[in-house]
């Protein structure tokens, strides 16, 4: 068995199940019946106040999936760098923590390749170098690492490790697998709604620069008697030539005129 096998799905039709660790259908995939859940996650992206908040709750939610869990890990890839996010425990987070410092491991593969990656037994795998020994060291003998998908990408794994040999039956990791399935749905809306903060929190900056320029276009045009355009011309030959921003150079002559550092105007969007 070498571990790797199809993204975990939601099922859309009776033939249309998530693999099993073993590579067979998973009994009793039923969508409908796991609506709840999906209903549940994507409330929950609506109740955190952003993404990291939101993936420490589906940690926790994935290790209450089974009694036999004994932590749950979400590892991420944000502007090219790869680390755990999230983590239900110490355990889940030092077993992550090892295959990042190690560069190798079931996270990992799971992150580079998109493929769900399964350990039936830790003494018994012979991949990722010395990293068994460690996992093993924390007292993790099985684990399955499952990818999250954002518009066709891979850009998580949901990891999964327990203390007992071959706890990941059938039944629990087609689970497992649409649970994932379901978490990386709510992840792209809390991902988009990140984005989206991001951005306006930039145009609110540039706006606050925009306020900062037209002041100091003000008073260079009351002091030059000169138009807009050649008082503009005056602040960048002073950002050219000082090697500094425009907007430092226009709070700079505010600060002079008027004694105060400028006061952006509010803009509401």
């Amino acid at each position: 068995m070498d571990g790797r096998r199809p993204d975990p799905v939601v099922a859309e039709s009776p033939d249309d199940v998530p693999a099993s660790p073993d590579g067979g259908p998973a009994a009793g995939a039923d969508p409908a019946v796991l609506r709840p859940g999906a209903m549940e996650l994507l409330q929950l992206v609506m109740s955190t106040p952003g993404v990291e908040a939101y993936l420490d709750e589906v940690a926790a939610m994935a290790q209450g999936v089974s009694p036999a869990i004994a932590g749950v890990g979400v590892t991420l890839r944000r502007h090219g760098q790869v680390l755990s996010v999230a983590t239900s425990n110490a355990l889940a987070g030092s077993v992550d923590e090892v295959q990042y410092g190690m560069d190798t491991g079931p996270c990992l593969e799971t992150l580079r390749t998109g493929h769900v990656v399964h350990v039936p037994e830790v003494t018994e795998e012979s991949r990722w170098g010395g990293y068994p020994d460690h996992a093993l060291s924390r007292g993790v003998r099985s684990s399955l690492s499952l990818p999250l998908r954002v518009g066709g990408t891979t850009v998580g794994a949901l990891n999964v490790y327990a203390v007992q040999p071959r706890s990941f039956t059938a039944e629990l990791a087609e689970q497992l697998s649409t649970f994932a399935a379901q978490a990386q749905v709510a992840l792209a809306l809390a991902l988009r709604s990140t984005e989206q903060s991001d951005a306006v929190e930039q145009l609110h900056a540039a706006m606050q620069s925009r306020s900062v320029i037209d002041q100091a276009l003000g008073i260079l045009m009351a002091r030059q008697q000169c138009t807009a355009d050649e008082a503009f011309a005056v602040l960048r030959a002073g950002s050219q030539s000082r090697n500094r921003k425009i907007a430092d150079i226009a709070a700079e002559i505010i600060t002079a005129t008027t004694g105060h550092a400028p006061r952006p105007g509010r803009f509401e969007l």
